[in-house]
C-alpha cells in the first residue's frame, strides 16, 4: 500500500538521562543519592516524535522541520538525526534541554535548562517545500515554534492540502483550523477548554473531546486518559477506545508515541477510528516496553526499510570519496556462511547497504511455509551485525529497481555464479560499478538447516 512521507514540525529538545543507583539518603538533606552509571543524551519533542516515525515500519519517508541552535547541544542534536531529512529552522537562544535523573529505572528528578526555540528567518518558501506532498505531524513543546506566524501560515495550508496531526501544549499555539486529528491528554484538553470558556468535567473526556472539536474546527480529537484508554470524537461521533489493560511502565513519550503512530496510518489512508486504536495499543506497548528511556536503550537510531531513510548517509559517504557496496537476499536462517560472507563484503568498501527481499518477495522466489522467519526479524539480525550498516527491503522478485536507486561502486553475490549470468550486471556496469563475486562456507546454507530441523523433529 502507498504511503505518503511524514513531516514532523515543532519543538526539539535534547534529553539527558543521568542513569545510576541509589542505596542512601544525602545526610544533610533528606533526598536520594544517585551513584551515576552513566549519562546518556538523545533528541526529545519533535526529535523524538521523528525518531518514533522513522522507526514505524509504515512510514517511508520523515522529515524534520524545527529551529536548530548553533550550540553544543544543537550540534548533539544535529548529529543525533543525522539519519532524518532535517529541514532545520534559525534558532533565537540556546537548546532547551531536559535532564532526568534515574535510578531503579525510575525518575527521580528533571532540570529543564535552555530555550526557548523561538524560530528565526523562517522561509515561506522552504516551508512548504518541506511540507509538500506530506502527512504532517505538529509536536508542540510550547517553546515558540507554532506561535510563529510564518510557521502557523504554512501549517493553515497543510491543513486545507492535506492531513495535518496536532500534539498541542498549553504554553504552545492553539491547532490551525481543519486538523485532521488532534491529541491531547486530559490535562491538556482541559487547559485548553478552560482557555477557550468552554465546560470541562474531567469525569466526561468524551464530552470533552466533542467540545474541542468543534471549538478547534477539526476533523476528530482524540483524548488520551492513560491507563483508560483514549475518547475518539469525530464528526458527530463519539467512541472509547480501551486501552487492552495497559501494564505499569514508563509514561514518558507515551502522547508522542500517540501522534507519531496516528501520523504513520493516516500517512497509509487508514481511517481516524483504526489509526487511534491503533495508537492506543501503540502507546500502551511503548509504555510496557519503558518509555522513552526503554526507546532510547533500544537505540534511537531510525530503520527505514526504504532507501530515502538512508539517503543523507549515503550521500555523506559519497562526499567524503567513500566506496558504497550493496549486496542481497532472503537471509531467511541467518548462520555462519552468511557472516562471513557479509564480512568479507564489507571488507570490499565504505558502507555496506544489504538489500533484503520482503516475505511476499521470498515467499514468491522460495514458496509456501518460507521465509521462516518475518522480515522484522530478517533485518533485526542483519542490523546487529557490526558488517551491516544499513538494510533496506524490496518487493520485487530481484533487486534490480532498487540497485537502480541506491547505484553502488561495488555489488557482490556469493556462490558460483558468473558476472555475465547475472540480469543485474548490465544495470551495475552502467553507472560505472563492478560485480564481485565471493565464495560461500562450504556446508552451510538455510536450507540444510531446515532439513536438519525437519530430520530431528
Amino acid at each position: 500500500m502507498h504511503a505518503d512521507p511524514v513531516a514532523v514540525v515543532g519543538d526539539v529538545v535534547l534529553d539527558r538521562d543521568l542513569e545510576g543507583t541509589s542505596t542512601r539518603l544525602c545526610p544533610d538533606a533528606p533526598v536520594p543519592v544517585v551513584d551515576a552509571d552513566h549519562t546518556r543524551v538523545s533528541p526529545g519533542g519533535a526529535g523524538l516524535a521523528a525518531l518514533m516515525c522513522a522507526r514505524i515500519d509504515r512510514v517511508p519517508r520523515v522529515r524534520l522541520v524545527a529551529p536548530l541552535a548553533d550550540d553544543a547541544a544543537g550540534e548533539t542534536l544535529r548529529s543525533e538525526l543525522a539519519d532524518i531529512d532535517v529541514r532545520a529552522l534559525g534558532h533565537e537562544g540556546g537548546t532547551r534541554t531536559k535532564t532526568r535523573i534515574r535510578a531503579g529505572g525510575q525518575t527521580l528528578l528533571r532540570v529543564d535548562d535552555g530555550g526557548p526555540a523561538t524560530p528565526r528567518d523562517v522561509d515561506p518558501a522552504g516551508l512548504a517545500d518541506a511540507l509538500a506532498g506530506a502527512v504532517v505531524l505538529v509536536s508542540d513543546y510550547g517553546a515558540g515554534t507554532t506561535r510563529d506566524p510564518a510557521v502557523r501560515a504554512g501549517l493553515e495550508q497543510a491543513a486545507r492540502d492535506g492531513d495535518v496531526i496536532w500534539d498541542p501544549h498549553p504554553r504552545g499555539g492553539p491547532p490551525v483550523p481543519g486538523c485532521a486529528v488532534v491529541t491531547p491528554n486530559l490535562a491538556e484538553a482541559l487547559d485548553a477548554a478552560g482557555a477557550l470558556g468552554l465546560d470541562a468535567d474531567p469525569e466526561r473526556p468524551g464530552d470533552l473531546a466533542r467540545a474541542l472539536r468543534r471549538a478547534w474546527e477539526a476533523r476528530a480529537v482524540v483524548v488520551t486518559v492513560g491507563s483508560e484508554g483514549a475518547w475518539l470524537a469525530e464528526g458527530d461521533d463519539l467512541r472509547q477506545i480501551p486501552s487492552g489493560g495497559r501494564e505499569a511502565g514508563d509514561p514518558c513519550g507515551a502522547g508522542d508515541r500517540v501522534a507519531a503512530s496516528i501520523a504513520a496510518s493516516l500517512s497509509r489512508r487508514e481511517s481516524a477510528a483504526t489509526a487511534a486504536a491503533r495508537a492506543v495499543a501503540d502507546a500502551s506497548r511503548w509504555v510496557a516496553e519503558g518509555g522513552a528511556a526503554g526507546f532510547r536503550g533500544r537505540g534511537n537510531q531510525p530503520a527505514p526499510s526504504t532507501l530515502d531513510g538512508f539517503a543523507h548517509r549515503i550521500a555523506r559517504t559519497r562526499e567524503a570519496g567513500g566506496v558504497i557496496v550493496a549486496t542481497g537476499g532472503c537471509f531467511d536462517v541467518l548462520h555462519a556462511g552468511h557472516a562471513q560472507y557479509l564480512r568479507a563484503a564489507c571488507e570490499l568498501g565504505d558502507l555496506l547497504v544489504v538489500l533484503l527481499n520482503s516475505d511476499a518477495s521470498v515467499r514468491r522466489l522460495k514458496g509456501p511455509g518460507r521465509p521462516v522467519n518475518p522480515v522484522a526479524d530478517r533485518r533485526a539480525l542483519l542490523e546487529a551485525l557490526a558488517s551491516v550498516d544499513a538494510v533496506v527491503v524490496f518487493d520485487e522478485d530481484d533487486p534490480r529497481e532498487a540497485l537502480d536507486t541506491l547505484r553502488p561502486d561495488v555489488w557482490v553475490k556469493g556462490g558460483d555464479y558468473r558476472v555475465a549470468d547475472l540480469p543485474e550486471a548490465p544495470l551495475v556496469h552502467s553507472w560505472g560499478g563492478r560485480v564481485e563475486i565471493l565464495p560461500l562456507l562450504s556446508g552451510r546454507s538455510t536450507t540444510s538447516i531446515l532439513d536438519r530441523i525437519s530430520d530431528a523433529g
